[in-house]
């Protein structure tokens, strides 16, 4: 295929569950991207991710203003639309694939950003390595986006640093409020977070306990078989050490037998398996076995759309992977990823560096195990070090009349040049 001289289109897509800075990204892709008109011509996005690209529903980005792109900094969710669907394998579902190179195609787009987790990035990687095999020329970057924080490679996830710190900062408050009521009231609190396999967001709520008897005094992450005899133990003890107990579930906790404690029977769209609630189960445990009166939470998507108490850390890498993308582009980089580097940890400093697709494609990174403590039940002094300054400064959005001030962008359509419809 004759290689193309002029500008030529991007698509950038957001795959997956939303965070608080997914957006950022987005932001971060948009801004670089128009900075050269020279060489990359209209941005569209795809209409719910890359079911967009699919069905053809693009979106042009061109229409929004700089004011309202710049607003997607501070905005929670996904702008454009987000979709969990996975590609199949190609040797299974050929039409897919061809169908995503012939909207492209059709709308000359030279660059895809994907941005999204695990999945995302297999999706890019089939996608570039199909129009490399039919001579397409398309360079597709993955952007990375995760509050599970299970991307390998990359020191964290855009995303994480955000659930981290509400989570540390919804375990502190509640134990406040638990151990306040404790003497007469409820003794024992359980706060499921998300985390199906890696229990990176679990562990982060462990930043709260910054002393003795701080909470939470426990956390159970999905690393750890659970122990139903230690678990009460432990739990006891600390009621009668501190008045109460504050726990922290991971959703994704198993037993010896490696089954969910919180397994539904059913599965999501990528094949996970779909959880049914952990924090009540282990509450009723409590319940049954000690005959504490106890109160349970689940943190669910709100622990991923607060957008209003934000990691600066998080927000800035966020735009930052998003910015590399259209440079890596630029550079002719391809089937590649931007990656956080960690280079000092007091004080904290980080840069963007590259890896290719092939080393982050299905690779699930889990909690290391020296992060968490012996016993299993809270982290290490080395898993703190890790995990503190993903949390640090504050990026408040505008507030207007008491509320966080937050862009609805236009998501104006392209017009649809192919006359086939594709169902998904």
């Amino acid at each position: 295929m004759k290689q193309p001289t002029g500008p030529r289109n991007a698509f950038y897509a957001q795959s997956g569950g939303v965070t608080a800075v997914i957006n950022a990204s987005a932001c971060g892709v948009i801004e670089a991207a128009r900075k050269h008109p020279r060489k990359i011509g209209k941005v569209y996005a795809g209409r719910n991710g890359i079911l967009g690209a699919l069905t053809e529903e693009l979106i042009d980005t061109g229409k929004e203003s700089s004011t309202d792109i710049r607003a997607l900094r501070h905005t929670p969710a996904g702008a454009f639309g987000s979709a969990r669907y996975k590609l199949k394998k190609y040797e299974d579902n050929p039409a897919q694939y061809e169908r995503l190179l012939e909207v492209f195609k059709a709308h000359d787009i030279g660059y895809f950003f994907y941005n999204g987790g695990g999945d995302s990035a297999d999706t890019c990687f089939k996608v570039s390595l199909l129009a490399e095999k039919v001579g397409y020329p398309l360079q597709a970057i993955h952007v990375p986006k995760t509050v599970d924080n299970d991307l390998p490679i990359t020191d964290c996830c855009p995303g994480f640093g955000s659930v981290a710190k509400y989570v540390a900062v919804s375990i502190r408050e509640a134990g406040f409020d638990v151990a306040s009521m404790a003497r007469t009231s409820t003794k024992v609190f359980v706060l499921e977070v998300m985390g199906r396999h890696a229990g990176w967001i679990a562990a982060a709520g462990g930043l709260a306990s910054q002393k003795t008897g701080d909470a939470p005094h426990i956390i159970l992450f999905p690393e750890i078989a659970f122990d139903e005899a230690a678990f009460l133990a432990r739990t006891e003890e600390c009621v009668k050490k501190y008045g109460y107990c504050a726990v922290v579930v991971s959703e994704g906790v198993r037993n010896k037998d490696g089954k969910f404690l919180a397994d539904a029977g059913t599965r999501d769209a990528f094949g996970h398996a779909q959880l049914g609630g952990v924090g009540p189960v282990v509450a009723q445990l409590v319940k049954d076995k000690l005959g504490y009166k106890y109160h349970w939470a689940v943190a669910d998507y709100l622990q991923r759309a607060a957008r209003h108490i934000a990691s600066k850390v998080d927000v800035e890498q966020a735009y930052a992977v998003g910015k590399a993308a259209v440079e890596f582009a630029l550079k002719g980089h391809n089937s590649v990823m931007p990656t956080i580097v960690r280079t000092s940890n007091r004080p904290y400093r980080w840069k963007i560096g590259m890896t290719g697709l092939d080393e982050v494609a299905n690779v699930e990174k889990m909690l290391p195990r020296d992060y968490i403590t012996p016993d299993g039940f809270h982290i290490t002094a080395k898993g703190r070090r890790y995990l503190a300054p993903l949390i640090q400064g504050e990026d408040y959005p505008p507030y207007e009349g008491g509320l966080p001030k937050y862009v609805v962008l236009k998501n104006k359509p392209v017009k649809k040049k192919l006359k086939n419809a594709f169902v998904v």
